[in-house]
C-alpha cells in the first residue's frame, strides 16, 4: 500500500481525517471505560436525571449513569463488530481466493454459494436461530460473519483472477510450489489492500446489524450493555427522557459513518484508476 497516495487521498477527503480522529476518540473512550467512577450496571434512587454535573449524561429509568453505560456498550459493540469482521474476513479470503485460483466448477459452485447468502434476509435468518440457539456474544458474532463474509469473498476473488495471471505466480509454479502454497504464500499477501478496504465496511455493517438485533432484543442482553440494548431500554422513555435514545443513536451513527468515510477513502486511494 502507498503509504504517500493514501495521505495524499486522505487530505483530498477533508472528512477521513475527522473521522479518524472521531473513530480514535470512541475507541479510546471504550478502553478507558473502568475508570469511569460510575458502575454500568448498579442501581440508583436517581432514576431518568437530567444531564449534570454529578452524571453528565444523564440516568436510566434504573438510575445508571448513561454516560458510563454508552462507554461500556461501545467496548461490546466494537467488540462484536470486530470479531464478527475477523471471521467473516477469513472465511471470505479463503473461498473467495479458492474460487478465484481454481476457476472453472469449482468457482462456479462457490460463486453460487454466495449467491445464495446474498438472497437469503440475515436479520430475519438470525432471528430464527435465535429462536433455538443460546443468545451469548459467541452466537451473535459468528450469525453476523455467517452472513458478512461474502462480500470479502468476491472482493478477493476478482483480485485473485488478476494476481494468478502474474509473472511471481508463474514463477512459483515452475519452481514447483503446490497450489496451497500458491494461495498463502503468494496471492494472499497482495490481497492485502483490497482485503482492509471491506474488513473497514465489514466492521460498519457488523455493528450496525448488531445494534438493530439488540434492539429487537435478538443480540446483546440486558443487562449488559451494548449500543442496541441501549435504545431498546430508552425506547419507552423517549419523549420524557430523550437523551437516553440520541447517546447510543448518536455514538452508531458517527461511528458507522466514520468507518465507511474510511473505507471509501482507502477504496479511492488503491483504485489503479487513480494513478
Amino acid at each position: 500500500m502507498n503509504r504517500a497516495r493514501l495521505f495524499k487521498h486522505m487530505a483530498k477527503n477533508r472528512l477521513a481525517p475527522v473521522c479518524t480522529v472521531i473513530l480514535c476518540v470512541i475507541v479510546l473512550g471504550a478502553l478507558l471505560a473502568p475508570l469511569s467512577p460510575y458502575d454500568p450496571d448498579a442501581l440508583s434512587p436517581d432514576k431518568l436525571m437530567g444531564p449534570c454535573a454529578e452524571h453528565l449524561l444523564g440516568t436510566d429509568d434504573l438510575g445508571r449513569d448513561t454516560f458510563t453505560r454508552a462507554l461500556y456498550g461501545g467496548r461490546v459493540s466494537l467488540l462484536v463488530g470486530f470479531a464478527a469482521m475477523a471471521v467473516a474476513v477469513v472465511i471470505g479470503c479463503l473461498v473467495g481466493s479458492v474460487a478465484g485460483y481454481a476457476g472453472g466448477k469449482v468457482d462456479a459452485v462457490l460463486m453460487r454459494i454466495v449467491d445464495v447468502f446474498l438472497s437469503v434476509p440475515s436479520l430475519l435468518f438470525i432471528i430464527v436461530v435465535y429462536a433455538f440457539a443460546p443468545r451469548n456474544l459467541v452466537t451473535l458474532v459468528f450469525m453476523l460473519a455467517f452472513f458478512s463474509w461474502t462480500s470479502v469473498a468476491r472482493v478477493t476473488r476478482a483480485q485473485t483472477l488478476t494476481l494468478k495471471q502474474r509473472d511471481f505466480v508463474d514463477a512459483a509454479r515452475a519452481l514447483g510450489a503446490g497450489h496451497a502454497r500458491i494461495i498463502l504464500r503468494y496471492i494472499m499477501p497482495n490481497l492485502l489492500p483490497q482485503v482492509i478496504v471491506a474488513a473497514s465496511l465489514a466492521v460498519a455493517n457488523a455493528i450496525l446489524d448488531e445494534s438493530a438485533l439488540s434492539f429487537l432484543g435478538y443480540g446483546v442482553q440486558l443487562p449488559m450493555a451494548s449500543w442496541g440494548s441501549m435504545l431498546q431500554g430508552a425506547q419507552q422513555y423517549i419523549l420524557y427522557s430523550p437523551v437516553l435514545a440520541l447517546v447510543p443513536g448518536l455514538f452508531i451513527l458517527l461511528t458507522v459513518l466514520c468507518f465507511n468515510v474510511l473505507g471509501d477513502t482507502l477504496q479511492q486511494a488503491l483504485d489503479p484508476r487513480q494513478l
